[in-house]
């Protein structure tokens, strides 16, 4: 098959093209954070679930808009999965 035959694969799962192209990356940058663990495919060497596009995108802002190396997005995104946990947490305790 050819490459730009297979886009979506479903509706949830993306190739690293696809996913890197909404993103507006190279598939390789997309590649070298998923190695790094700042996104996650479904399985290893496998797809990516496309609720990894809005994390790839701030990833992306991070980088240019502010500059943010890769141990410092890794520490922001770190820190924004902490605080929406929390944040969650928060919303069960108050409806106790």
């Amino acid at each position: 098959m050819k490459q730009n035959q297979i886009t979506i694969i479903s509706d949830e799962l993306l190739t690293v093209e696809v996913l890197a192209r909404r993103a507006g990356m190279h598939p390789q940058l997309v590649e070298h954070f998923a190695e790094l663990g700042l996104i996650a495919r479904t399985r290893p060497g496998g797809l990516f679930d496309v609720s990894c596009l809005p994390r790839l995108r701030m990833i992306g802002r991070l980088r240019s808009v502010l500059g943010v190396n890769v141990a410092g997005v890794s520490v922001i995104l770190d820190l924004v999965d902490k605080l929406r946990a929390l944040q969650c947490e928060n919303a069960i305790l108050r409806r106790r």
